[in-house]
């Protein structure tokens, strides 16, 4: 493939996953910067290795796997920490601006829902995400992540188990 040709893959899918990809990633590092760095680093490496991509599986499921990798590295560096720090401090200082009352409790369900999904161990809470927010059928997530189609079953179908405990448990907690 000459640089023509990479450049215009390159730009091809940057425009066709570029939200997607952001979107993944930002359910793994939960901040909107780091996000978009993770993304980024992911096309450069999607760039450098277009070479080598034989094409066995789609383009869609490779860039996945990047990002996804990119995301588990960061979450294991130092720096992780100081985004969790800057991310509380900035929760901190939107819950003390004013707003509508509607605006808060829709704030506040859309986060109790984000915060229960987010509190699923990560093999659960990833099929979860790859199925209902980034709507990738099973064989595609069994690629993402490298595991047996039936374990995608499984493991989602033991999250949406986990789940419904979990609001149940909340709403009688809530009462």
């Amino acid at each position: 493939m000459n640089k023509e040709e990479k450049d215009f893959e390159l730009e091809r899918v940057m425009i066709k996953y570029g939200n997607e990809l952001m979107r993944l990633a930002f359910s793994y590092v939960k901040d909107t910067e780091t996000a978009k760095d993770m993304v980024q680093n992911s096309f450069i490496k999607c760039y450098k290795n277009l070479d080598s991509f034989r094409y066995d599986s789609q383009i869609k499921t490779w860039l996945y796997r990047i990002t996804i990798n990119e995301c588990k590295d960061h979450l294991k560096s130092w720096n992780y920490k100081m985004v969790q720090v800057k991310s509380f401090i900035n929760e901190t200082a939107k819950s003390i601006l004013p707003s509508t009352e509607k605006t808060v409790i829709e704030k506040y369900r859309n986060k109790k829902i984000k915060d229960t999904v987010f509190s699923l161990p990560k093999v659960y809470r990833e099929v979860v995400y790859l199925y209902y927010y980034d709507s990738l059928n099973m064989e595609e997530i069994a690629e993402v992540l490298d595991i047996p189609v039936n374990t995608v079953k499984t493991r989602l179908r033991r999250a949406k188990q986990r789940l419904e405990l979990m609001i149940r448990e909340a709403e009688l907690n809530g009462r």
